[in-house]
């Protein structure tokens, strides 16, 4: 009988994962799903690749970010949650206490949280088309506003359904988004006086440079300052993000805003801040092997024969490739785990295979379940991945593929 896919993700949801590999400690208190010692039927049928995401990975991370900022936290899910799936992640997340609310960069993504059933705060951190606002208003999304046109273009939503929830975003130097810091007091005042808006907000981002950061802080609470003594309501402060939970304690506030933390990698000095606050992965990037084969010598791999064997040599293919997120960058120094060991990517990584170097003898089969990104040894963390290969470790996140099966284990 054939396995459908609907099948094959229902079956391996309901299979567990492996634990932390030996070499990479599991923090205290974080305890991992046991892995069958066989893969089902139904798995062992399949070879396209999938994402897992951990809920117990999520929750220490959690944990483990309150605990550094003895804050709420206002939880990033931007760019598809960080590649683990926005509607898969925002379901477990919202149960959490300490979740105060959710911040997305897209109208599609507000909408796909109201969607999915969240029903806590929503914060959109982009400006919304004028046409898009009466339903995200209606939704209880909240707005982003920061342009010297939004209280006359939110005056007349305003006069149908009220005053419009919206945050003010202040740049306070990083020259990305925001009203500049140098205008945001008149700006502030005329959003007060128009009446359109209810502001239940404000927040800015940092440049993640230690010294300017805290220039841009003195610049956002000098704002603070004088509209409180104005007598204009701010509502929630908020600034830091995971690098900021991390490196600027002052700058928690009312709130915190992190995003990659909460996935389980280190935003910037993945030594410095694992020593504060070790983190678990909470995303797997998985396939099987679907082909074993020997080379001789002289034989190549892949396109542009950029690896070609030396002598006799096992390989392995995996099926999955840069359309699926794994970087092109892995032959410079990239591993996959397969069973307790990990293997040397080698040619080059096309959009749907990556091979790997098993080594003198046929080490592993086909069927067997590789993993190319996740906790389970240190080599695939995505922290060591992202430094072996040269790339960011939120390129290696974000740019896994949208398309792949994503559940919970």
């Amino acid at each position: 009988m054939s396995i459908s896919r609907r099948g094959f993700i229902g079956a391996a949801a309901a299979a567990a994962v492996a634990p932390v590999a030996p070499g990479l400690s599991a923090p205290a208190g974080f305890t991992p799903v046991q892995a069958r010692d066989r893969p089902t039927r139904q798995q062992a049928d399949r070879f396209d690749p999938w994402v897992e995401v951990d809920p117990v990975a999520l929750a220490h991370n959690v944990a483990r970010v309150t605990r550094l900022s003895r804050r709420p936290i206002l939880a990033v899910l931007k760019n598809n949650a960080y590649g683990l799936g926005i509607a898969e992640v925002a379901r477990l997340l919202e149960p959490m206490p300490e979740i105060e609310g959710f911040a997305v960069v897209r109208a599609d993504e507000a909408h796909a949280l109201r969607d999915a059933g969240v029903r806590k705060p929503v914060l959109l951190m982009a400006r919304a088309a004028t046409s898009d606002v009466p339903d995200l208003s209606r939704r209880d999304i909240e707005l982003s506003i920061y342009a010297d046109d939004d209280p006359d273009r939110l005056a007349p939503i305003a006069r149908d359904r009220g005053p419009v929830a919206a945050q003010a975003y202040l740049d306070t130097g990083m020259a990305r988004m925001g009203v500049r810091w140098d205008r945001a007091t008149p700006f502030l005042r005329r959003v007060e006086e128009s009446r359109a808006i209810r502001l239940t907000g404000i927040y800015t981002a940092f440049t993640e440079e230690p010294e300017f950061d805290r220039e841009q802080l003195a610049r956002f609470m000098v704002i603070v300052e004088t509209a409180r003594s104005d007598g204009i309501g701010l509502g929630r402060l908020h600034a830091a993000s995971s690098n900021g939970v991390y490196h600027l304690p002052e700058a928690h506030l009312d709130m915190v805003r992190p995003g990659i933390a909460l996935y389980g990698a280190y935003p910037s000095r993945p030594l410095e801040e694992r020593a504060m606050g070790e983190l678990v992965p909470a995303v797997r990037l998985r396939a099987r092997v679907s082909r074993v084969s020997r080379l001789e010598r002289g034989d190549s791999v892949s396109y542009g024969r950029n690896y070609v064997a030396e002598g006799p040599v096992w390989i392995a293919t995996i099926p999955v490739g840069h359309a699926d997120g794994v970087p092109r960058q892995a032959v410079e120094g990239g591993r996959i785990l397969i069973g307790d060991r990990t293997y040397p990517v080698i040619g080059a990584v096309s959009a749907s295979h990556t091979i790997v170097e098993v080594g003198d003898e046929p080490a592993v089969s086909v069927g067997d379940t590789a993993t190319l990104l996740g906790p389970d040894h240190p080599d695939v963390h995505p922290n060591t991945l992202a430094e072996a290969v040269g790339v960011s470790v939120y390129d290696l996140l974000m740019h896994l593929g949208p398309l792949l099966p994503r559940f919970t284990v």
